[in-house]
């Protein structure tokens, strides 16, 4: 095992069972956190993933390696680990500083085991409401079992990260109160509405005065895709819906565009900046990443008022549904494009300039990081928390 001294590099080891070809918002926060760590010369990343074969790679002062696990049977190419030693062992040779799990199972455990024997500290990041979503599957008996489940385990983390108010409040109610709120972000230099092609709207067959609606994500029955569907049929001709992700349907309907799952991230910029505005149907967000993109992309929101959706969207950046039903939804679009639109675009744009930043995010968790280490926060980034503005704010500074 090695042995680190103050002046080393802080390495920082992430593990997470959220790593696929279609991953979504734990995918993208790991590479911008790798991108960011990358570029500093006091920190190292590691990062630990599931895989169908054994691989290893290393660029500079950065590592993935990836495990075999088996393939989730409908999972959009998610691995499930089902030996919690390999992992263990990996993160033991690799011997961070900190261990950060992203996910509440075997990979979880194999944090937890590594940490006691390193004598090293362990965050969890709670990305996942998994009482929900067992709950939309099997029932509302569920929930019970699974909040014991995750009530017990992260008691045993030294710190829990939650990205938005409502998660830590939930973790709370659990009994978790080594918590800080930790919001996900996003780069605005490539999601900006610059990046919009109009020649994409042409080959969708939008037409020039045609409102485009785009939702990027997955088919998941929390993101009430179906709902988004029957949207449009409560929408008059000019309403065109632009479903982006893995395994979306396609229903036939005449105005109903589908894109296969878009991996590279200015693609997906171009998509949604070329779009007019965002349409989520999701009520059980725990974040809600895409929003600050589609948002960073000049785009003003019609979102539903539940889970961490009200966190990011006001109404001075769009309009929120009470429900996610076609019939509300619908009127928030009609409402949303009854006002000036294009304005609340650009709020929306500077809200994200402001406040959704990759950069002050991942300095606010670098700071927690060293203090969980024993170490100094870097003298080059002074990571002060620093206070998110309410919803939908909009400061006068003209956007970019």
């Amino acid at each position: 095992m090695d042995t680190h001294t103050s002046s080393d590099p802080l390495h920082l080891s992430d593990i997470t069972m959220f790593w696929g070809p279609a991953s979504g918002g734990v995918r993208r926060y790991l590479e911008a956190k790798r991108a960011h760590l990358a570029a500093r010369p006091d920190c190292r990343h590691s990062l630990l993933v599931p895989g169908p074969f054994p691989a290893w790679s290393a660029d500079g002062n950065q590592w993935l390696r990836q495990l075999p696990a088996r393939r989730l049977p409908g999972g959009d190419g998610y691995r499930f680990p089902l030996r919690m030693r390999p992992w263990r062992e990996a993160l033991i040779e690799l011997a961070p500083d900190v261990i950060e799990a992203g996910d509440p199972y075997v990979t979880a455990q194999a944090a937890l085991a590594a940490g006691r024997r390193l004598d090293v500290p362990v965050a969890g990041f709670f990305h996942s409401d998994l009482s929900r979503l067992l709950a939309l599957r099997l029932g509302d008996w569920v929930r019970p079992l699974s909040s014991r489940y995750l009530a017990r385990l992260y008691d045993r983390f030294d710190w829990m990260f939650a990205p938005s108010e409502v998660m830590a409040e939930q973790l709370a109610d659990m009994g978790v109160h080594h918590v800080s709120v930790q919001r996900l972000g996003v780069d605005t230099t490539v999601f900006r509405p610059s990046a919009a092609n109009p020649a994409l709207r042409q080959a969708l067959g939008v037409p020039r005065d045609g409102r485009l609606l785009v939702f990027a994500g997955r088919n998941s029955r929390e993101k009430h895709v179906d709902q988004l569907i029957e949207t449009l049929d409560r929408l008059d001709e000019r309403y065109y819906l632009l479903l982006i992700g893995a395994g979306m349907p396609s229903s036939g309907h005449p105005r109903l565009r589908v894109v296969d799952y878009v991996r590279d991230e200015h693609a997906l910029a171009a998509y949604l900046s070329s779009s007019d505005a965002l349409l989520h149907g999701g009520d059980a967000e725990t974040f809600g990443l895409v929003i600050v993109e589609a948002m960073a992309c000049g785009l003003p929101v019609v979102g539903v008022r539940a889970g961490a959706t009200p966190e990011l969207v006001g109404e001075s950046v769009g309009e929120l549904a009470g429900r996610a039903r076609a019939s509300e939804l619908a009127l928030a679009v009609q409402r949303l494009f009854e006002r000036d639109w294009r304005d609340l675009g650009a709020a929306a744009r500077r809200c994200a300039v402001h406040a959704h930043g990759w950069t002050p995010q991942f300095e606010r968790q670098l700071a927690q990081f060293s203090r969980l280490a024993g170490r100094p926060s870097p003298a080059e980034s002074p990571c002060a928390p620093v206070a998110l503005p309410e919803p939908g704010f909009s400061p006068s500074a003209p956007h970019s």
